[in-house]
C-alpha cells in the first residue's frame, strides 16, 4: 500500500470515537432541554457498548488469527488499534461521568432525582425496604464463589452486585444478578420523579441477602462481551434451516469472550487481579463509571414529566406531518401520475403504508415483493403483507436474519409472515441483504406494470419518526423492470444481473459511483460533488475523492459518523469539506449528487461508502429522474450545508469544530428548518365534488 495515503486518512475506530464524542457534546449543549440531554448521554453509552461488542471484539479476534494485519488508513496493527482505543476511551468515561453529574444536578430543582439510598427521605427508605423484601428478595439468585461454588457465567451487559464475604473460617466472593425481568429503576411515592436504581437497592441490603456473612467492599459490575459473530463463519450445512442456524448464533453470542469490565467503585488490588484472571482481561480493560451502566429507562421518563415542566425538560412535541403533495385518493393512481418522495421524519410514513394496504386489496395487483432488514415491534406493514397473501396475492419477503441485534425479532417476524402464506427467503451465504426495495406488480389494460419504492432507511414505523430518510415511489417502467430482475436474482441466489438503471452492490454500485466521480474529475474546477452518508471508510472511495479534490472539484461530504478521509490536507484534500450533523433526529439518508444543472445525476440508496456495504452486502441505489425531486434533494442538501447550529466541520487533525456564523447571518438548524417547512406545507387542494339538488336539500335539513 502506498504510504502517502496516510497523509489524508485516519483510523476508522478512532474516527468513530470522535463521532461518539460529538454525541456527548449534544448532552453538554445548554440549548438542548435537560431530559433530551440525558437521552444523548444514554445514546452515547449505548453506542459505546455496541462499539466494544462489535468493533473492539473484532479487533481481538484479528489479534488471534492475523496479528500483523495492517489497517491501510493508519498503518496500525490490531493490537496497536486496541491499545489506542483503550487509551482514548479512558478520559471519555470521565467526560461522560461529568456530563451526567451536571445534568443530574440541573434536574434536581424540577423534582427529577436519581438517588443513592443514603439520599432517601425516611419514608422513602421505609418504602424501599418493604418493596425489596416483598418484591425483589424472593426472586434473587445470590451465589457465593469458593472451592465448591465455581465462578458463574456473567451475561453480556447485565448488572451484578458483588461483595467480599467473610466468616470466621474463610473469605469468599458473593455475586447477585440484578433480575432481568424487573424494572431497572424503582420510582418512589410522591408527585416528583424520584427514583433509585435497582442495583443500588440490592447493594444496600446485601446483609439480608447474605445473612450470616460479614459483607465488605460492596460494588456492582457489568461485563461487555464480544458479539462479533458472523453466521458465515459457522459450519454451513446444506440441510440446516437458516432460522435454526441464527438461533444457535444468538446462543453463542451470550457466551463470547469479555472485552470490557465496568465497575461502579474502584476494585481492590486483590479483586482487580481476580477479575482479570477470571475474564482473561488486562487492567486497562476495566473502566470505573459513576454514571449508570444502563440508561434505557430515561427514554420512558419523559412520559412522567408534568405538563407545566415539559417545555423546560423535553423537546416541543413534533409529529411527522402529512406530505403536501399527497392527496386522499388512491396512492397507486397518484404515483402513476408522478414520482413521489417522502422525507422522514418530517413527513410521515402513512402514504407508503397506504400504498401497501391498497395493493393488498386491489384486484389488479398480482405480486408484492419487499426486502426487510429491521421492523418495529408493532408493524402494520406486516399486517398488510399478510392480508395481501390471504387475498391471493403472491407476497415475497426477503428478510435479513443477520440484522445485528434484531436477529431474534426478524426470526419471529419471518415465522409470522410464513404462517400467513407469504413466501420467505433469507438472502445469500456471505452477503447481508441491506437494500430497501419494494415492488408491486399489477396488470393494467392487459399489460404488466410496476410501482417501485426505493428507500434509504428500514421499513420501520418507529424509526421513520426518529431517523431522517428518503422514500422514493415511482411508476417508471424501466426502474420497475430492474426491480423485477433484482427480486428474481435474489430468489435464485444470483449476485450478478443486468440492471439498466439501479446500481446494485456487490455487482456494480461501487464501480458506478467511482465512474461518476471520474466524470466530475474530467471537469476540473467546474466539477461538483455532494455526497451524504453515515460513514466513509472504503479506501478506493477515499483515494478517488482525494483525486477529485486535487483536480479542483468542489466536493462537499455530509458524513454523520465515521469518516476516514481528512479534509484540508495541503495538496491532497484542499477542495473537500466534511460536515457532520448530530441533532434531534438521527441523520440516516444516503444521497449522492454529481454535477450541476440539467446534467446533474442524483441517486438515493441504502449503502454507505464502506467496503462492507459495497463488496459484502446487497445494496441498491436508485437514480432520481424527476426534475422536481432533484430540486428538492438539492434544497435539502443546501440547507444541511448551511447549518451552523448542529453541524460541525471535520478538521485536518480529525477533530470537529463548530461552524462560525456569518457576521449578521441567521443561525440555521437544518432539522428545525425541515420541521417548520413540513408544518407550514399546505396539503393539495382537493377537487370539489359537484353537489346535486337532492344533496343540497339534505344538507339544509341537517343544519
Amino acid at each position: 500500500m502506498d504510504q502517502t495515503i496516510f497523509n489524508y486518512t485516519q483510523n476508522r475506530e478512532l474516527s468513530w470515537l470522535k463521532f461518539n464524542q460529538r454525541v456527548l457534546h449534544e448532552a453538554q449543549d445548554p440549548s438542548v432541554p435537560l431530559l433530551e440531554r440525558l437521552k444523548f448521554v444514554a445514546i452515547y453509552t449505548s453506542n459505546l457498548d455496541e462499539f466494544f461488542m462489535i468493533r473492539v471484539g473484532s479487533l481481538f479476534d484479528m489479534c488471534t488469527w492475523d496479528q500483523e494485519q495492517i489497517d491501510p488508513r493508519s498503518g496500525m496493527t490490531p493490537r496497536q488499534q486496541i491499545d489506542a482505543i483503550l487509551k482514548v476511551v479512558a478520559p471519555l468515561y470521565k467526560e461522560r461521568d461529568k456530563t451526567y453529574a451536571e445534568i443530574k444536578k440541573q434536574l434536581n430543582p424540577y423534582g427529577v432525582c436519581g438517588l443513592w439510598y443514603k439520599e432517601l427521605e425516611p419514608h422513602e427508605k421505609k418504602y424501599t425496604r418493604k418493596y425489596f423484601k416483598e418484591q425483589i428478595l424472593p426472586i434473587l439468585s445470590p451465589q457465593i464463589v469458593d472451592a465448591n461454588h465455581p465462578f458463574p457465567h456473567l451475561l453480556n451487559k447485565e448488572i451484578y452486585v458483588i461483595a467480599n464475604l467473610q466468616t470466621e473460617e474463610k473469605s469468599m466472593l458473593g455475586i447477585v444478578p440484578v433480575p432481568q425481568f424487573v424494572s431497572d429503576i424503582l420510582y418512589l411515592p410522591g408527585n416528583d420523579i424520584r427514583f433509585i436504581r435497582m442495583e443500588k437497592v440490592i447493594m444496600e441490603y446485601l446483609d439480608i441477602v447474605f445473612e450470616g456473612y460479614q459483607v465488605t467492599n460492596p460494588n456492582y459490575i457489568c461485563v461487555t462481551r464480544n458479539a462479533d459473530i458472523a453466521p458465515d463463519d459457522e459450519a454451513w450445512e446444506v440441510n440446516d434451516d437458516f432460522r435454526f442456524l441464527m438461533k444457535k448464533t444468538l446462543n453463542k453470542r451470550r457466551r463470547m469472550a469479555v472485552v470490557r469490565l465496568e465497575t461502579a467503585e474502584r476494585l481492590s488490588t486483590e479483586n482487580e487481579a481476580y477479575m482479570c484472571e477470571k475474564f482473561a482481561i488486562t487492567p486497562n480493560q476495566i473502566f470505573r463509571t459513576k454514571a449508570p451502566m444502563k440508561l434505557a429507562y430515561v427514554f420512558q421518563m419523559a412520559e412522567k414529566v408534568p405538563v407545566p415542566m415539559r417545555r423546560a425538560l423535553i423537546y416541543e412535541p413534533f409529529k411527522p406531518q402529512p406530505s403536501a403533495v399527497i392527496e386522499s385518493g388512491s396512492m397507486m393512481r397518484q404515483i402513476r401520475r408522478k414520482d413521489i418522495m417522502l422525507l422522514y421524519p418530517y413527513e410521515n410514513i402513512e402514504p407508503f403504508l397506504r400504498l401497501i394496504k391498497e395493493a393488498a386489496y386491489d384486484s389488479s395487483v398480482m405480486t408484492i415483493k419487499i426486502t426487510i432488514y429491521r421492523l418495529a415491534n408493532k408493524a402494520r406493514l406486516v399486517e398488510y403483507l399478510c392480508a395481501a397473501a390471504e387475498n391471493g396475492k403472491e407476497v415475497t419477503v426477503l428478510i435479513e436474519l443477520r440484522a445485528r441485534f434484531d436477529e431474534e425479532s426478524n426470526i419471529n417476524w419471518s415465522e409470522h409472515l410464513e404462517e400467513a402464506g407469504c413466501r420467505i427467503i433469507y438472502g445469500f451465504e456471505g452477503y447481508k441483504v441491506h437494500s430497501k426495495v419494494c415492488l408491486i406488480t399489477y396488470r393494467s389494460r392487459n399489460e404488466i406494470q410496476y410501482i417501485t419504492q426505493i428507500g434509504t432507511g428500514n421499513y420501520n414505523e418507529k424509526t421513520a419518526a426518529a431517523y431522517t430518510d428518503i422514500s422514493l415511489m415511482t411508476a417508471d417502467p424501466e426502474i420497475g423492470a430492474d426491480a423485477s430482475v433484482f427480486f428474481k436474482n435474489m430468489s435464485i441466489e444470483n449476485l450478478d444481473g443486468d440492471y439498466q438503471h439501479l446500481l446494485v452492490a456487490p455487482l456494480d454500485l461501487k464501480q458506478s459511483v467511482l465512474r461518476e466521480i471520474d466524470v466530475e474529475i474530467e471537469k476540473g474546477d467546474k466539477g461538483r460533488i455532494i455526497m451524504k452518508m453515515n460513514s466513509l471508510t472504503d479506501i478506493d472511495f477515499i483515494q478517488k475523492l482525494a483525486a477529485s479534490s486535487r483536480a479542483g472539484v468542489n466536493t462537499d461530504l455530509i458524513v454523520r459518523g465515521i469518516c476516514c478521509i481528512l479534509p484540508g490536507i495541503q495538496g491532497e484534500t484542499e477542495n473537500l469539506t466534511v460536515t457532520s450533523i448530530v441533532g434531534r433526529y438521527l441523520e440516516h439518508a444516503r444521497i449522492f449528487c454529481f454535477g450541476e444543472g440539467e446534467d446533474q445525476r442524483v441517486y438515493i440508496g441504502s449503502a454507505d461508502m464502506m467496503t462492507r456495504n459495497t463488496e459484502k452486502r446487497v445494496e441498491v441505489a436508485c437514480p432520481v429522474y424527476s426534475n422536481d425531486l432533484k430540486r428538492r434533494l438539492n434544497d435539502i442538501l443546501g440547507v444541511m450545508l448551511a447549518d451552523n447550529v448542529k453541524a460541525r466541520r471535520l478538521t485536518s487533525e480529525g477533530s470537529y469544530e463548530k461552524i462560525a456564523e456569518d457576521d449578521g447571518g441567521e443561525p440555521v438548524n437544518s432539522q428545525q428548518v425541515f420541521m417548520l417547512e413540513a408544518m407550514r406545507a399546505e396539503p393539495p387542494k382537493e377537487k370539489k365534488k359537484k353537489t346535486n339538488f337532492a344533496d343540497k336539500i339534505k344538507s339544509l335539513l341537517h343544519r
